[in-house]
């Protein structure tokens, strides 16, 4: 089920702790995330150890977020699960949006220099198949 709690959960595990990381610099290669507000480093085994469950969460998003079904929808539509419910916020699904773009489940549908020309300024994306 999708949620704010688990969402973020799995987004924490997935950062690098604090003993992963020497002068600043992480120990192994992190999966790197542009994110709308931050970017993101993730531990690249804890990341894919969460993928089933990560595929789960995007899964609960509304049709128009699928690939096979609408091909992509604004970050601000994010909030609002298939069943018609809000299950987290703006912080909550970044957080999920960059999972899943750090796995290869998702990806945004235009460069971020573009997004300006969209709604409210904010990224589309797409949940891939």
């Amino acid at each position: 089920m999708l949620n704010a709690d688990l969402v973020e959960k799995v987004f924490l595990d997935c950062m690098f702790k604090d003993e992963e990381v020497v002068d600043g610099v992480p120990v192994i290669e992190p999966v790197k995330v542009e994110g709308v507000v931050n970017n993101y480093g993730f531990h690249p085994t804890r990341l894919e150890s969460h993928r089933d469950g990560v595929k789960l969460f995007l899964g609960e998003l509304p049709k128009g977020f699928h690939q096979n079904t609408g091909g992509g929808a604004s970050f601000l539509q994010a909030c609002i699960d298939k069943g018609g419910n809000q299950w987290g916020e703006h912080p909550n699904i970044e957080q999920l949006m960059c999972l899943g773009i750090g796995l290869g489940l998702a990806k945004y549908c235009m460069p971020k220099e573009m997004w300006s020309v969209l709604p409210g300024g904010m990224p589309y994306f797409v949940v891939k198949a």
